[in-house]
């Protein structure tokens, strides 16, 4: 893990899911500063990542926003800081940490269950062109 940029923060997202897809390119828009970078669930390195910090693959259903050295975040949490981190309008969606967690991650929950069935899924994990390889850790 010590190969992992420090001063990045890294969504680990389902490499398969269209939905998930979805998300990673409009963070990759609006990511003015460049904080982030990504990392497939499905990939060695998102396997090792949650290994790590302790995440069992075969109960996460989620988004997890890692922040090498200092913590991670899944769910809504994650969602919701990563919003913030987009400043702007999107900044503001951090309001809806006056709700508490467990509803926001019931609601949460409920979209996770069914973006396979709404949004469709790929056969294999989304590559990324030459110019937003360097968004992509592997």
């Amino acid at each position: 893990m010590q190969n992992l940029p420090k001063n990045k923060k890294i969504i680990l997202f389902d490499g398969v899911c269209n939905l998930c897809d979805s998300a990673v390119q409009f963070i990759i828009k609006r990511d003015q500063k460049d904080i982030f970078r990504f990392v497939a669930l499905q990939s060695d390195l998102g396997q090792k990542i949650c290994s790590h910090i302790g995440v069992d693959q075969k109960k996460n259903d989620s988004i997890i926003l890692y922040e090498p050295g200092i913590a991670y975040y899944h769910k809504s949490e994650a969602a919701l800081k990563i919003a913030s981190e987009l400043g702007g309008f999107y900044g503001f969606l951090a309001v809806l940490n006056v709700f508490p967690k467990k509803i926001n991650d019931i609601i949460y929950d409920y979209i996770a269950k069914n973006r396979y069935r709404w949004y469709g899924k790929k056969e294999q994990c989304m590559i990324p062109t030459p110019e937003l390889r360097a968004k992509f850790l592997e």
